[in-house]
């Protein structure tokens, strides 16, 4: 079976990001799904060179035992949220290497018009930089997401969960 993880630029519980992975979850079908946990210490030599951090180690074995991340990158500011951002750093320091040849797909969800455009960019250009395999095609950007989920987190908009269930089918034909 299939091990996914899936990974929020949010840590709001509510956040159009997580909505949007589990939507993302539902159309992979059957696998067995972690959520990786992105509460992290920030990124610091010092705290490296003192020993990784048990999150950060716990999240490090997630991604190397997962055959595929499922990544939901929101938006803050124009670009990448901190969240994010650190937990990729921190994962860029893993050697080896857990984050070369994984397969991943990024989704954005925001509240803005643009719907994480640039973060999604954002974030596929850091991945891109550490050999992550993004499984490409149309961008999967949810603008305005509170319009779209309803309020059991569902995607309401039937263009956008086929988009998702394309990319999800083209990810499952991969692993």
């Amino acid at each position: 079976m299939p091990k996914l993880l899936t990974m929020s630029g949010s840590l709001r519980k509510g956040s159009y990001n997580r909505m949007l992975l589990a939507e993302a979850v539902r159309a992979f079908g059957e696998a067995d799904v972690t959520e990786g946990d992105l509460d992290l210490p920030l990124y610091n030599g010092d705290v490296e060179d003192a020993g990784i951090p048990a999150p950060v180690q716990r999240l490090m074995g997630q991604v190397r035992d997962a055959d595929a991340l499922l990544i939901g990158s929101p938006e803050y500011n124009k670009g990448i949220t901190g969240v994010l951002k650190n937990a990729i750093d921190w994962l860029s320091r893993a050697n080896p290497s857990v984050l070369k040849d994984k397969k991943a797909v990024i989704l954005s969800a925001a509240g803005g018009r643009t719907g994480g455009e640039t973060a999604h960019f954002m974030t596929h250009s850091i991945l891109t930089q550490l050999q992550v395999n993004v499984v490409h095609g149309p961008l999967i950007l949810v603008a305005t997401a509170q319009d779209f989920f309803d309020a059991d987190g569902n995607l309401t908009n039937d263009f956008l969960k086929k988009q998702v269930a394309d990319r999800m089918e083209r990810l499952r034909g991969l692993l």
